[in-house]
């Protein structure tokens, strides 16, 4: 498993209303591409004025491949075209998890895979 870390920096102040775009008109098209979503934070110390989203693949290819389904959704690409102006720069990591903390990870990722069992169950 890899782990992509994204951060955002956004024009001062406008944390808030990313984050409220991102819940209205993001999150679902992205976790229909995504489906590992390990932490989603805005920064309170620090550099400000930023988001930082870390998401669990399965391997790279598969990152890749995803993320290409996904900026290809129209659903996708009309979110985006309202928060990129908010957006000042944009800085993208992958990372390898050390060997022991690989199980730990496993354990989220079925932890949500169950989660979203769940949430499908409950809209049925």
């Amino acid at each position: 498993m890899l782990v992509e870390e994204r951060i955002y920096t956004l024009q001062a102040g406008q944390g808030r209303k990313f984050l409220a775009l991102y819940e209205e008109h993001g999150l679902r098209i992205q976790r229909q591409y995504l489906k590992l979503m390990l932490g989603y934070y805005l920064t309170e110390a620090g550099p400000l004025n930023q988001v930082i989203h870390l998401w669990g693949h399965e391997s790279f290819e598969g990152r890749l491949t995803n993320r290409e389904a996904m900026r290809a959704d129209p659903t996708f690409q009309r979110y985006w075209e309202m928060v990129r102006p908010l957006i000042v720069k944009q800085e993208t990591k992958l990372l390898v998890p050390a060997s022991f903390y690989e199980p730990v990870l496993e354990k989220i990722r079925s932890v949500v895979v169950r989660e979203e069992f769940q949430a499908a169950d409950d809209l049925v």
